[in-house]
This record gives C-alpha cells, structure tokens and sequence, in this order.
C-alpha cells in the first residue's frame, strides 16, 4: 500500500484545548471543527473535545453528520438556516444557530419556533455575515421571546494584527452596540484568544490553535506551547545521481548546485501538497542512520516530488518522509508556498488516509 499518510494525534488535540482553555479563563471554549476538522476528520475531532462547551460547524449539513454518528455535544452553525426547511431541521435536531441576515430574523419571527439560545451576530467592520447596528438592536428585540438566550457575537477580520486599527473600531462598535443589551458574548477567535483578552467575554471560538498551528504570521504552535496534530508522512521511491548543472522535475526549475542525489517522494498536489511551494522547502528524512533535514527540488507534480538528499546522504528508497508535523513546522511550510497554513490542512484529499493515534 502506498505509505503516504496524514496522523492523527488525539493527545495533541486534547493537550491544546487545555492550553486555550487556560488561557481562555472564566470564558467558555467552543472549539471550532468546520472544513473537516481543519482537515483532522470531523468526527475523530469531535470525539476528542467532549469538554467542549460546544463544537462549531459551518453548516447544517456538517451538523447533521456529526448528529447522524452519533454526537450529542452541544452545536453551534456559523451560517445558521437559510430556510424554513433548515429551521425545523435547526429545531429538530436541537443546534444553535447563528442568526445574522434579516432573511433568517422573519423566518425565526413567521415560525414562532423556541430556541434554548440564538447567537446573533453583529457587522462590525469585516463585512461577510452581520445584522447592522439597526437591525440588530430591532432583532435583538424582537428574538428575546423566542430565545431562553441570546450570545451577542462578532468576528474580527485582523485579530492576528493586535494593533491593526480594524481591531480596535470593532471593539468599539461591537460594546457600543451591545452595552446595554441582555445576554452573553462572544468576539474573540484563535489570534484574540491569545493576544486581546479583553475580548474573552463569556465565549471564546478557537480553531487553527486546537490543531496546534500559530495564527500569526511570525510564530509556530511550538513557540505558543501547542503541539501539531496532525503530521503528514510519505515515503521516498526512487533516487536520482544528480550532477552539478542538471535540471530537475516539470519546467526544469532546480538546477543543481553541485553533485547531489535527488530523492522522489510518493506525493504530490493531488494528495494536496502545495504545487506553490517553492525550492528550498524544508523536509526531514528518516534514514537507518538517523534523521536528515532535505529540502525540495523543483516543482511538485500531482504524485510525487523532488527533494535534494545531497551528495553524502544515507537515504534509501523506502525510507519515511516528514513533510510537515514534529521536525517541520507547517507554518514554515505554508511561508515557502506563500499560503496559509489553514489552506495546506484544508486541502488534504481524500487519497491521504488519516490514520488515529
């Protein structure tokens, strides 16, 4: 079987919720797991946080398979319903919705359906999903009888910029709009979690950090005391003798600096290994004589990739591939691709089996 593989480690994921959720204090922690996990696979995710206060997902859909297997925490739908079908499936199935265009405040309000809680949110700045301030004091208002509670909530767009002036004009907007109003709140993500808090409220939402992964541009999980959980492995197939001057994969990108040997190992984008990323890349080989730090060779194709082993190295085919998780950082990874790390998680595919342990 081909050896490329993403691991999956549980104790890492339970290990960063306890960092958050110290670090969150009296505030409550739902622990975001939309897009798969970031990737993680939902349901082994969602099994690993049961003293999440809640899990949050991005649709009904998403909601529905978690329910269906079997998961009975407490679900909070960023997008919420978009129609009276997805209401009653809201209502059946006891979630929480987020309510944040007016469309879903006539539904909630033609329905007279009762909810345990409605988290309403506020446009503050970022401009995606939020009632204006208007609508919002009159939903507010009006979604108080049908609600046992209301979560004000927000969402920054530059948390990560701690002293980006967006950050501070929606502090702003979002206490001036809900001062005097009853309820919870909600506004802090994985960045205002870590660096503004003052923004805890009574809810935080962390995602990205559950799976051990820095938000800030500058910093890896390690540096926050996280630990990545998930590492994605392959294997080397074949290598290459390389002499100084030749060039190496599709368009003849690398060229060799000296004699080297060029490994090639068993993925590609089509396993969703960044096609962006750039020479240098770093990787970490396996060998029977120790671990050996690598780097890519020329442009990745959709099954495998080029690594420059050099000259001297005691790699073999078959040997394991790190491409990112413990010695490489996929921060450091997304950097030479010039992505995000939220991107390379999300873009696994279906052909990297996770593996749990």
């Amino acid at each position: 079987m081909r050896a490329t593989h993403a691991l999956i480690d549980i104790a890492a994921l339970q290990h960063n919720f306890q960092v958050l959720q110290h670090r969150a204090g009296s505030a409550r922690v739902v622990a975001v797991i939309k897009a798969d996990g970031y990737g993680h696979g939902m349901l082994t995710v969602a099994r690993a946080l049961p003293q999440a206060a809640f899990l949050a997902v991005a649709t009904i859909d998403e909601a529905m398979h978690l329910r269906q297997a079997g998961i009975d925490t407490a679900l909070l739908v960023l997008q919420g319903f978009k129609d009276q079908a997805e209401l009653a499936q809201t209502v059946a199935q006891q979630l929480v919705p987020v309510v944040h265009a007016p469309h879903q405040v006539r539904l909630l309000q033609q329905s007279a359906a009762r909810l345990p809680q409605i988290w309403l949110k506020l446009q503050t700045g970022m401009h995606r999903l939020g009632l204006c301030a208007a609508d919002y004091l009159a939903a507010h208002s009006s979604l108080s009888a049908q609600s046992g509670e209301i979560v004000m909530m927000s969402h920054f767009a530059c948390a990560e910029q701690v002293d980006h002036a967006s950050v501070a004009a929606q502090i702003a907007c979002f206490d001036n709009v809900c001062h005097d109003l009853s309820g919870t709140r909600s506004l802090a993500n994985s960045a205002a979690l870590w660096s503004l808090p003052h923004t805890h409220h009574d809810w935080v939402r962390p995602g990205i950090m559950l799976y051990g992964v820095a938000p800030f541009a500058d910093r890896c999980g390690r540096d926050l005391g996280l630990r990545p959980a998930l590492r994605l492995y392959s294997e080397l197939l074949a290598i290459q003798p390389c002499r100084k001057g030749q060039r190496v994969g599709y368009g003849l990108r690398f060229q060799c600096q000296t004699d080297t040997r060029i490994g090639i190992v068993a993925i590609g984008y089509g396993d969703g290994y960044p096609r962006l990323a750039a020479d240098g890349t770093p990787v970490q080989v396996v060998t029977a004589a120790g671990a050996q730090a690598a780097s890519l060779a020329g442009v990745p194709s959709m099954d495998m990739l080029s690594i420059d082993l050099g000259a001297h190295s005691k790699a073999r085919v078959g040997d394991q591939v790190e491409l990112w998780g413990d010695a490489i950082a996929l921060e450091t990874v997304a950097r030479h691709a010039g992505t995000i790390p939220y991107e390379l998680l999300c873009q696994l595919t279906a052909r990297v089996p996770l593996r749990v342990a």
